[in-house]
């Protein structure tokens, strides 16, 4: 128990730390937000705020795409939710600047049903939804954050900081897993190719020295495995030998893809009729589950693995029984996915690798 509370309030400690370094500046003019918001252009355009509308933000992040809502239409009012700490902050320093039209929300996307029901919100009540999915370039930019390659710190990677001092770190992951569990952590949720070699290299590792602490112990451990030292990504940028092990550390140590899922069963709950979701993600796994949910490919209310709704290749569907079967409450607002201009790309190079999807309720 004492080891416990020591390790929650060095933990406080050093998130008052990373709020000293991010937290907004009083003076406008003076600060210099670190994150640029993805596409938002775009959401300002399918989003379509007018007067008095109330959106939910459940990536507040650093305010980019708040901010611009609110200039876009009088009286907008938006819910301001992140899971992090440090965002929060952010959040309250903008409901400063904009006293009734921000209210800032401290949890995930599966306490957002208990944080709007503290503020009163009802079900259909809301005209809009948006989701800027991963990382944001503050949580990069903070060593102590144990997020990034480049910069070397402990590899903690948990995007509600010292909020939940309790919850496993990524170094927990991987001196408590098994070799068969770290595979498929790494086959799963960062698709990557050579996930056995590297978890049985990290056994050796753990067996053979000492417990894997910071991002760059991991960095060289996955770098001095792999056959391909070089490495592109889809766009064809040079991308880090454990690129994808971190992706998936990161993915796993914070639940990501079951809080997106549950975020858009949420989000359907609360939207009014003709409400809209935009939705803008950063790789495959994230993009998979929002397609699913928009084609009706869920079971359970979870998006099915199985590419196809229903298999059942001896029976003959009836017109009905087909529309039943495939109705979903959403109409998509454009005809294809929606990438960012080359000219963003150039200003905001975290935005190369993104997808755009709005859609909006109709059932």
């Amino acid at each position: 128990m004492m080891r416990n509370l020591l390790n929650r309030k060095e933990y406080l400690i050093l998130g008052r730390r990373w709020i000293s370094k991010l937290t907004v500046a009083k003076d406008e003019k003076s600060s210099i937000r670190p994150h640029i918001p993805v596409m938002a252009n775009e959401v300002i355009d399918f989003m379509k705020p007018e007067h008095k509308s109330v959106f939910v933000d459940m990536t507040f992040g650093a305010g980019g795409h708040t901010e611009r809502l609110l200039q876009s239409a009088s009286d907008v009012k938006i819910y301001a939710l992140d899971r992090d700490p440090v965002a929060y902050e952010y959040a309250k320093n903008m409901a400063k600047k904009y006293p009734g039209q921000v209210i800032p929300l401290l949890g995930r996307f599966s306490e957002l049903p208990a944080l709007l029901k503290e503020q009163k919100v009802l079900p259909n009540s809301i005209d809009g939804f948006l989701f800027d999915f991963g990382c944001s370039s503050m949580q990069f930019d903070i060593r102590e954050r144990g997020f990034s390659i480049s910069k070397d710190g402990p590899l903690d990677m948990r995007m509600d900081g010292f909020r939940c001092p309790n919850q496993p770190t990524a170094a927990d992951v991987l001196e408590r897993a098994s070799e068969y569990e770290l595979a498929r952590i790494f086959k799963v949720y960062g698709e990557e190719q050579q996930a056995k070699k590297i978890a049985h290299a990290i056994i050796d590792a753990r067996y053979s020295f000492k417990r894997l602490k910071t991002t760059g112990e991991l960095a060289r451990l996955v770098e001095s495995v792999l056959d391909d030292g070089f490495r592109i990504d889809k766009l064809g940028k040079f991308a880090h030998s454990a690129t994808k092990v971190f992706q998936a550390l990161r993915i796993f140590v914070n639940n990501e893809l079951n809080e997106i899922n549950y975020a858009i069963l949420i989000a359907e709950k609360y939207l009014k009729m003709s409400g809209r979701i935009i939705t803008i993600s950063f790789h495959s796994l994230e993009d998979t589950i929002i397609k699913r949910h928009i084609s009706g490919n869920i079971t359970d209310n979870m998006a099915n693995r199985s590419p196809m709704r229903f298999q059942n290749y001896g029976k003959v569907f009836e017109n009905d029984e087909i529309e039943i079967i495939t109705e979903v409450p959403w109409k998509m607002l454009h005809k294809h996915v929606l990438l960012p201009s080359l000219d963003e790309i150039e200003n905001n190079p975290r935005s190369r690798s993104a997808k755009f999807r709005a859609i909006a309720r109709i059932r």
